[in-house]
């Protein structure tokens, strides 16, 4: 059975009762030592925050699981990366996070591109959860 290539697309805003700083170490914060795997399975990921910079889960003794590349870097308004994420095989994920802050609270802009040759189990339930992380980034903050 062939498998053609396609491109999924989710677009979320979100808004923080939060001074654009706040949220911005709130993202960071919930992208790596606070990433999950869902209740109670943490998975902390590094991001090594510049361009080029890695975002990568570390099992240790030089094993890991890269998940994309820093592409753009901007201290509390910007954060774009390129790479598999948690996806195995000819993939590519595009995220962008943009924060606008205005009158100390700050809009989150997100968009994240899947194209590829993409199997559909991989995206299952990736729109709520982008939603569940963006709720807690907001609450956190």
């Amino acid at each position: 059975m062939s498998q053609s290539a396609s491109v999924q697309e989710i677009v979320q805003q979100h808004v923080a009762d939060a001074p654009a700083a706040a949220v911005f170490k709130a993202l960071i914060h919930r992208f790596s030592a606070g990433m999950t795997a869902g209740p109670d399975a943490p998975m902390p990921l590094v991001m090594e925050l510049r361009p080029g910079g890695r975002w990568y889960r570390d099992l240790g003794d030089g094993a890991g699981h890269l998940w994309a590349h820093i592409q753009s870097y901007k201290p509390d308004s910007l954060l774009e990366m390129n790479g598999p994420l948690w996806m195995s095989g000819p993939v590519s994920n595009h995220i962008i996070i943009r924060l606008k802050e205005e009158d100390g609270t700050t809009t989150i802009s997100f968009k994240h591109t899947t194209h590829g040759f993409i199997d559909p189990s991989f995206l299952e339930g990736t729109h709520e959860g982008w939603q569940e992380m963006f709720e807690e980034i907001c609450q956190a903050a």
